[in-house]
């Protein structure tokens, strides 16, 4: 038993490590193809910054005599070998921290404990310190007053001493402010998220298109950074960065700052940095979605971890499961040879191992997304809403109105002394039910001499044959009423006429305002708990982040039963139509509401002034047009065939409304 369970494992392991192998071979060399495009394209990168630099319109041919001379110095090659290992080191970052599914932060304090993460914060001391290298070879490029960080100098009494160059220091300085802020927006602004393209485009049209938004996001960031930079150092330029030193020129001053030439460096040295870090993210991003085909079913049994169905159903990285389904999406689209082989028996048995594997895993993620997203709209409308103090016929029996409150009561806090005192409070106090402590307070004593004749006909029960029993009580509708209030039975008896309502208006209870304490501190207590609350839009962003992997499975699946049509010779998607039809007609259900919630259905703005990639905060917008056109391409290929499918009478129904083109 023992040497069956050993074996058992061994087996296991030994395809956890060839699917790893797998992952390998395809993520890795993708990696170390586009650093080593991005070491490629530093020697003329270098050169243009070179020139940029050294530039000089009166001396045009003494610039390039110095710039051919500095490139082929031993100074300018060790610079360039040490240029080359932060591009690697880059590289490697990338490979390390990417990401398919963006991590979302719903609130501030969780997006502030994602920059204090000791992950991050190690990632950002990296970068501080690369900033640094980038910004010394910089430094030795430039030359002149940049070139080294102290010279000998003589006092007034004439000893010799070391001074310090603070133009060589406020430019290493100034490289690790923007590697470190660069790291910072990249867990701001999701750098390391890798998103696949709808269109697909070969990898240097790809570069050719995105090169000039990486320019310009460069300079625009760069720009930003030494603003922020020269605010900083005017206040802590005075800090002791080194003791016992002489500066001959202060910089910590308004006037030593705004010095057009060192601006000028600052500016191109930062740009410099930043599009040599983000050229190698760009030739990360575009290596590592390259469409990637994998076989759907091999001869050998060594290779069948490499095939479509195992890569799918067995565990794998997570990128390595996004590329199996992309290619699925792909294959059902455009490749009727690779299709017939998902459709085939296997032999001997005669069974479709392909199609059911593909199809359960693809199922499988979209009831995953089904039951997210029922449990967060349970959720949503359970939790953080106040129970009701009416009766049990004032309340909303319609799910979206429910579920909107619900919304509304997490999005916004709720004051706490602006309370208001339902009407039906007054009914529930007659009938002898315990007064809540919030609204004993604003209920009159009907038991005294001095209550008003109006409000004990308003709290008096209603008859159950009236048409008013079940709803809230208003003086407005009593006094719409068909009834002569100066031939009432209590004017016969006192033998005076009863003041009718309108003339005698009904006891309002003044709302007493809160004091200026209170006030104050509950903006204090709103202000505190600010950053704990979700921003908007972030709590649906995290529930759709993953669902480029729903979009394709959706796809896939779609455009597979739509060629068994023509082309299932043995009927094997048959037999799992109603399961989809089943699957996609229940999701369909959950996204339609999910898009009646607050702030689901407002499109967010794109920003094109960063390298993040913001295509995640449309992806349930692209899930919904997806399921849609999924179910209609289902339903125009099989047309009235499918009422002889079997499903429930609800589905059939909501299936009928595509038949009908009416959704």
């Amino acid at each position: 038993m023992n040497g069956s369970g050993i074996k058992i494992k061994a087996t296991k392991d030994l395809h956890y490590i060839c699917n790893f192998n797998c992952s390998i071979q395809v993520i890795c060399w993708r990696a170390v193809a586009s650093i080593a495009w991005a070491v490629l394209l530093l020697p003329p990168i270098t050169l243009v910054f070179v020139i940029i630099s050294k530039f000089s319109f009166l001396h045009p041919i003494q610039t390039i005599s110095e710039c051919l001379y500095l490139l082929t110095s031993a100074s300018g090659i060790f610079s360039f070998i040490l240029l080359c290992g932060v591009i690697l080191i880059v590289g490697f970052l990338h490979l390390e921290y990417y990401t398919v599914i963006p991590t979302i932060a719903c609130s501030k304090i969780a997006l502030l404990g994602q920059l204090l993460h000791p992950r991050h914060f190690i990632n950002s001391l990296v970068h501080c310190f690369m900033g640094v290298i980038v910004a010394w070879c910089c430094a030795v490029t430039m030359g002149l007053r940049y070139e080294t960080l102290g010279y000998p100098c003589t006092e007034s009494d004439g000893h010799p001493q070391m001074c310090l160059n603070e133009y060589h220091l406020i430019l290493l300085l100034a490289g690790a402010f923007v590697g470190f802020s660069h790291s910072l927006l990249g867990v701001i602004y999701n750098m390391n998220y890798v998103s696949f393209h709808t269109v697909q485009q070969y990898k240097y049209l790809r570069f050719k298109r995105c090169l000039p938004l990486v320019v310009k996001c460069s300079a625009t960031q760069a720009l930003y950074s030494v603003r922020n930079y020269i605010v900083m150092y005017l206040f802590l330029g005075k800090c002791p960065f080194f003791m016992n030193k002489i500066s001959v020129h202060p910089l910590d001053s308004i006037a030593g700052l705004l010095d057009l030439s060192l601006l000028y460096h600052l500016w191109s040295s930062a740009t410099f940095l930043l599009l040599t870090w983000n050229i190698t993210l760009l030739l990360f991003r575009i290596f590592v979605t390259e469409v990637y085909s994998f076989p759907v079913q091999s001869s050998f049994t060594e290779d069948s971890h490499q095939c479509l169905p195992k890569v799918l159903t067995e565990k794998q990285p997570m990128i390595l499961k996004f590329l199996a389904l992309q290619d699925l999406a792909l294959l059902s689209q455009h490749s009727p040879s690779r299709r017939c082989e998902v459709f085939s028996l296997s032999q001997p048995g005669g069974h479709p191992h392909n199609w059911n594997a593909i199809s359960k895993e693809c199922l499988s993620l979209l009831t995953d997304l089904t039951q997210r997203l029922v449990a967060y709209h349970d959720t949503v409308a359970t939790n953080g809403r106040a129970k009701s103090l009416s009766s049990g016929s004032e309340r909303k029996t319609s799910s979206e109105t429910s579920v909107t409150s619900g919304t509304e009561d997490l999005m916004s806090p709720r004051p706490v002394f602006l309370m208001k005192t339902p009407a039906s409070v007054f009914a529930r106090s007659v009938a002898g039910t315990p007064q809540s402590p919030l609204t004993s307070l604003f209920t009159p004593d009907l038991d005294s001499p001095f209550a008003s004749p109006a409000l004990r006909r308003l709290t008096a029960p209603v008859d159950q044959c009236s048409p008013w029993y079940g709803t809230v009580q208003s003086p407005h509708i009593m006094r719409r009423a068909p009834k002569l209030w100066s031939t009432s039975t209590d004017s016969q008896v006192n033998g005076s006429p009863t003041p009718s309502p309108a003339s005698v208006p009904s006891p309002k209870p003044e709302p007493s305002k809160p004091s200026f304490l209170a006030q104050f501190l509950q903006n204090r207590k709103e202000q505190v708990l600010k950053p704990c609350h979700k921003l908007p839009e972030a709590s649906s962003q995290a529930l759709f982040a993953d669902s480029q992997a729903h979009i394709w499975a959706l796809e896939g699946l779609s455009y597979l039963v739509q060629a068994s049509f023509s082309e299932d010779q043995f009927g094997v998607v048959q037999t799992t139509l109603p399961s989809i039809l089943s699957c996609m007609l229940v999701l369909q259900e959950a996204v339609d509401r999910h898009f009646k919630l607050p702030h689901a259905s407002s499109k967010p703005v794109r920003s094109t002034s960063s390298m993040g990639d913001s295509t995640y905060k449309t992806l349930r917008f692209a899930l919904r047009a997806t399921l849609k056109t999924a179910i209609y391409r289902i339903t125009t290929t099989f047309g009235d065939h499918l009422n002889a499918v079997q499903i429930s009478a609800e589905h059939r129904k909501r299936l009928q409304q595509f038949l009908e083109y009416k959704e």
